[in-house]
C-alpha cells in the first residue's frame, strides 16, 4: 500500500503526529485508527465472501469400458439380405457331403 517506507520515515511521522496530537492524544488517535482498520479489512472480507459465487463440484465422469462400448455398424460390404434380416438361402457345392 504505501511502498518505500522504512524505519527512518516511520520515525519521522510518528513525530509529526506527537507534535500535532500531543502526548495525551495520540493514543487514542491511534486506537480509533486501528479500529478503523479492523473494520474496514472485515468488511472487505464480508464483501469478497458475498461476491463468491458457490458451484456444486462437478460430478465424476465415466468413462466407457469395453464392456459399454457401443455396438460396430454394420459392415457395408455385407450382403442386403444379411443386414435386412432375411435368411441366406442354402446353396450346396458339388463337393458337399449333403448331395450324396
Amino acid at each position: 500500500m504505501l511502498p518505500n517506507i522504512g524505519a527512518p520515515e516511520l520515525i519521522v511521522i510518528l513525530i509529526i503526529a506527537l507534535i500535532v496530537l500531543g502526548p495525551g492524544k495520540l493514543p487514542d488517535v491511534a486506537a480509533s485508527l486501528g479500529k478503523s482498520v479492523r473494520e474496514f479489512r472485515k468488511a472487505a472480507t464480508d464483501i469478497s465472501d458475498a461476491a463468491r459465487i458457490d458451484t456444486p463440484p462437478a460430478a465424476p465422469t465415466v468413462t466407457p469400458g469395453p464392456a459399454a462400448a457401443a455396438p460396430p455398424a454394420a459392415d457395408a460390404t455385407a450382403p442386403a439380405n444379411a443386414l435386412s434380416g432375411a435368411a441366406e438361402p442354402n446353396t450346396l457345392k458339388a463337393d458337399d457331403p449333403k448331395l450324396s
